[in-house]
């Protein structure tokens, strides 16, 4: 059985706005003017048991709307959704005992009170034995390297290390599902690059299966070997990270600088010069028609290397290829 199937999934939402023009307020009381957005537009996809798939898109593309009619916080206008075997919006209580939760911008610790008073209290609330909360506790400070931050207050916590916590929060209970959303938002490189290794870990040790919503491609890249793009509420792109990697990542960003000065005319084969400095250069390449070790080759035969960052198109170019790439073949 699969952990989430979702079946032309869709949700709208009605909104009411004031009728603009003479004595506007009046008009608004007596007869209100009203709206619809569609935030989800019939989204189908599966989740197999232990799967880590990645969930990305713009902001307002629907991914957390899609995330809390699956935790069960909203209800779909239409379509189905079965999350390891009960229907969210129906089963909310029983699901809850069962998946794990994290809102990147909805902290679940309390804010006054140290991390591991929360953990303590989630473990009353998914009535777990002091026990059982213990060893757990002992086991996800260890995988996150959260030792030293328990009986810290949160407010003084770091976003990256509260977040740690919130991650590890989430398993407490041995969740047999995952659902991130937007879990690295606002972090640092160093700190998203923890909480991938972590999640990844956890996951191949307990079997947990992983939804991930995220704006950074770069999520998906370390944790998901499937994944799928939404984007004005609907998938317009699903298949392995591979094949998008392949299909849609070729193009590169290289910044370089160097110690020395570099002539001011330098060209590099294969690459295209964006911005050149005294010191540094900033270059575009595509992947499929210069390797990679190639171009770094040239590079530092210009001279003694300071700096090197290689970086992928933003998601949006990303989606907007896909959008190019689909009206090419109607």
């Amino acid at each position: 059985m699969s952990a989430i199937e979702v079946r032309d999934l869709r949700k709208q939402f009605i909104i009411r706005r004031k009728e603009a023009g003479l004595r506007g307020s009046m008009r608004a009381l007596l007869r209100p003017v009203t709206g619809e957005i569609t935030a989800v537009r019939g989204i189908s996809f599966d989740l197999e048991a232990g799967e880590l798939l990645g969930f990305i898109g713009p902001n307002g593309a629907g991914k957390s709307t899609t995330i809390k009619i699956l935790t069960g916080i909203l209800h779909p206008s239409s379509g189905e959704a079965r999350v390891l075997g009960y229907v969210p919006w129906q089963d909310r209580r029983a699901l809850a005992y069962r998946i794990g939760t994290v809102f990147g911008q909805r902290p679940q610790l309390w804010y006054h009170l140290p991390a591991i008073d929360s953990f303590y209290l989630f473990g009353k609330i998914y009535e777990l034995e002091d026990r059982v909360v213990r060893e757990r506790i002992k086991l996800l400070a260890e995988a996150f390297e959260i030792e030293d931050l328990l009986n810290t207050p949160v407010r003084k916590l770091s976003l990256g290390q509260r977040m740690r916590c919130e991650v590890a929060a989430s398993l407490l209970h041995r969740p047999r599902l995952l659902l991130l959303d937007e879990p690295s938002i606002g972090l640092d490189v160093v700190a998203k690059q923890r909480i991938r290794d972590t999640v990844r870990r956890m996951s191949e040790l307990e079997g947990v299966g992983v939804l991930l919503t995220s704006h950074d491609a770069g999520d998906i890249e370390a944790l998901c070997r499937r994944v799928i793009i939404v984007n004005h509420g609907q998938i317009v792109y699903q298949d392995k990270v591979s094949a998008l990697k392949r299909t849609y990542l070729t193009s590169k960003l290289v910044e370089v600088r160097y110690a020395e000065a570099i002539p001011p005319d330098l060209a590099i084969p294969g690459a295209t010069m964006i911005k050149l400095g005294r010191y540094g250069a900033k270059l575009s390449f595509d992947s499929r028609e210069t390797p990679a070790d190639a171009l770094f080759a040239r590079l530092a035969a210009v001279g003694s290397l300071v700096d090197v960052t290689i970086s992928d198109p933003s998601l949006e170019e990303v989606i907007r290829t896909i959008y190019e790439a689909q009206a090419a073949m109607v």
